[in-house]
């Protein structure tokens, strides 16, 4: 019996040999090599992969040589194996993220079998169907149509428009002569010489290098001088542009060439040669305008005789998708006449004009001295006498009326700190006056003087019922919304009284307080009507205590309240709208007493600066002016009324 089990046990074992023997049919081998070769695929790196009648590190320079133009790696997998004897073949998915588009494709990959080992049978059409010897693969991008920005009633703000991009074509000169045209150019056009000449030289020899936009030939770029440099092009092309070179450009940005450090920070999402915005709306709502610009991979080949035009294939497109457009509350006449009107001011400056009944900003223009800053949305500034509108609603609050006596005193000192009025005041304001006078010749010591019955915490309230520190929820892009502490004492608290301290204003805060008078409610401001399709809105600017601007900490998101829970009244906006009206009648903006239509109402504020002796000082003026409401400010300008107060005239008198 025993002998009989151990021979069948032997059978068993040499029939079970047997079968593994047939199953071993290198399949395990196969499909370890295919898995390899994907993996190497997916590195862009076949130089450690056993290749059939080719050396592997030439197929490696073929393979970095064919995909080097696609600046991206591709996710590669590989299929079921198929055998037949010493030879196995398998598809290869590929997968690759060009652009925003995914393209997708297989192959065909044969494997032969030397000795033990699988070896790829290597060939173009291994890395592509349909790519032949001697092609590169290469991204061309298909640019999407930029969206446009409206503005108020829906018209162009910003829409293609024609230009002149000038650089050097290197296709037009030999290679030795680049670095001349490329400084020639650079001097022509004022650009830095070595940084231009560097990329020049580090374009391909059929590139044509950039170095400006120009809306129009001008005096000293001339089409001539541009020929005249060898190499030297002017291309006629659009761009999305406002109107004139220096419109509206510190709120809407611009539009160019991505930089590389916007390319790097993107994700992914800008390439070399992608069109971005920079700075303002262009910027805040690039994702939205810009769209999603389609792509092409083309396989190019070299020339094969003299004369030939090298052959190009498309391999893969996707379809470009339009920017969307945005729409604003901008007034074209009116932002216009504002920056005409700021024109000639030297120093940084604004004007911010708002329609009262809507909260719509109509203009938000700052001046030439404001070097690109935007001074009317992100300016932060002590706003000076034009705080006493503040003041004096704080003081209605506490049972105050505009015929309420107040004194006004010459000087008053407090905590050992004096005070006095503006150099001019009238002798005959001085001593018990009534409220409406104070204000109507804006008397700082009335108005410090009721400090003891006005808190700092009621300053702030007031403020917020005028519309200025809270959240502006419908304005669509970065604003300093203004920055009112709830607690002051001594000296503190009064010069926060007349508007200095710690009390911040932008010109857009100061022309929201003057339109929540006029609408007799609080006004929230409104620039951007479809903001809500950004995904990238921030609330504003953050304060500094500095009283002057501050682009890098102006651009990070304001804290600002929640709308008051005791918003001005009809009443209340009444009583102001009589004191603001005596400024025009009796006070010193009489000049505005000409300004035709509706009747005027205005306040002008002083506000010192810095520690010089005299010190400087800010010029303000805020006003109402049937359903329009606009703040003038000019930094380092002297006095509100004689400053800025007519400059707020020509703006009023044009604006009709």
């Amino acid at each position: 019996m025993g002998k009989t089990r151990n021979l069948v046990l032997g059978l068993v074992t040499l029939v079970m040999a047997g079968s593994l023997t047939a199953c071993d049919d290198g399949r395990a081998g196969a499909e370890g090599a295919a898995k390899q070769l994907a993996s190497s695929l997916s590195a862009l790196d076949v130089g450690q992969i056993a290749v059939d009648g080719k050396d592997a590190a030439a197929a490696n320079d073929e393979l970095k040589a064919v995909f080097e133009g696609l600046d991206a790696k591709p996710s590669v997998q590989s299929g079921d194996v198929k055998l037949d004897g010493d030879t196995a073949t398998f598809p290869l998915s590929y997968s690759w993220n060009i652009g925003s588009a995914k393209w997708d494709y297989s192959s065909e990959a044969t494997l032969k079998k030397s000795g033990d080992k699988w070896a790829v049978q290597w060939g173009p059409a291994l890395l592509a169907p349909q790519l032949s010897e001697g092609e590169t693969l290469s991204v061309k991008t298909v640019p999407a149509q930029r969206g446009q920005i409206l503005g108020a009633g829906d018209a162009p703000i910003v829409e293609d428009r024609p230009v002149f991009r000038v650089g050097v074509d290197k296709t037009k000169i030999p290679a030795e002569q680049a670095d001349a045209s490329a400084r020639a150019m650079a001097a022509l056009l004022g650009l830095d010489a070595e940084e231009y000449a560097n990329q020049v030289a580090a374009s391909g020899p059929q590139a044509f290098v950039e170095g400006l936009v120009l809306r129009a030939y001008t005096a000293d770029i001339t089409e001539a001088k541009i020929k005249a440099i060898p190499g030297g092009a002017s291309i006629l092309d659009s761009m999305a542009l406002a109107p004139t070179r220096t419109f509206a450009r510190a709120l809407l940005g611009s539009v160019g060439q991505a930089s590389a450090e916007q390319i790097e920070k993107s994700n992914g999402a800008l390439r070399a040669g992608d069109t971005t915005g920079t700075g303002g709306l262009q910027q805040k709502y690039d994702s939205l305008l810009r769209g999603k610009d389609g792509v092409e991979v083309i396989a190019s080949s070299e020339a094969k005789s003299e004369g030939e035009t090298p052959g190009t294939k498309v391999f893969f497109s996707s379809l470009p998708a339009p920017g969307t457009t945005l729409k604003t509350t901008l007034d074209l006449k009116l932002q216009q006449l504002a920056e005409e009107t700021l024109a000639g001011v030297g120093p940084a400056s604004a004007i911010v004009a708002l329609r009262p009944s809507t909260g719509a900003v109509l203009a938000a223009a700052s001046g030439p001295g404001s070097n690109g800053y935007n001074t009317a949305m992100l300016g932060q500034y002590a706003p000076g006498s034009t705080f006493k509108i503040v003041d004096s609603l704080a003081m209605f609050r506490n049972g105050a009326t505009p015929d309420s006596k107040v004194e006004c005193p010459s000087t008053l000192t407090v905590d050992g700190r004096t005070f006095k009025n503006a150099e001019g005041y009238p002798e005959t304001s001085l001593g018990s006056v009534p409220l409406i006078d104070a204000f109507a010749h804006s008397c700082n010591t009335a108005f410090i003087n009721a400090r003891d019955t006005v808190s700092q915490d009621q300053l702030e309230s007031a403020a917020q019922a005028l519309g200025v520190a809270v959240e502006a929820p419908k304005l669509g892009a970065d604003a300093f919304l203004g920055s009112v502490p709830g607690a002051a004492e001594g000296t503190g608290h009064a010069a926060s009284m007349i508007g200095q301290g710690k009390v911040l204003f932008s010109p857009l805060s100061a022309a929201i307080m003057a339109a929540s008078v006029g609408n007799g409610a609080p006004v929230s401001p409104q620039l951007v009507l479809n903001a809500d399709a950004a995904q990238n809105s921030s609330p504003g600017a953050t304060p500094t205590e500095s009283g002057s601007a501050s682009p890098s900490s102006a651009s990070a998101a304001a804290i600002a309240a929640p709308a008051s829970t005791k918003p001005i009244t009809k009443e209340e906006a009444t009583a102001l709208s009589s004191m603001m009206r005596a400024v025009v009648t009796s006070g010193h903006a009489g000049f505005l007493a000409q300004v035709p239509g509706a009747p005027v109402g205005a306040k002008t504020g002083t506000a010192e600066f810095g520690n010089d002796d005299p010190p400087k000082t800010h010029a303000w003026i805020v006003a109402t002016h049937g359903d329009l409401a606009v703040a003038v400010f000019v930094e380092d300008g002297g006095l509100g009324a004689t400053t800025s107060g007519p400059l707020l005239k020509t703006f009023l008198t044009a604006a009709g």
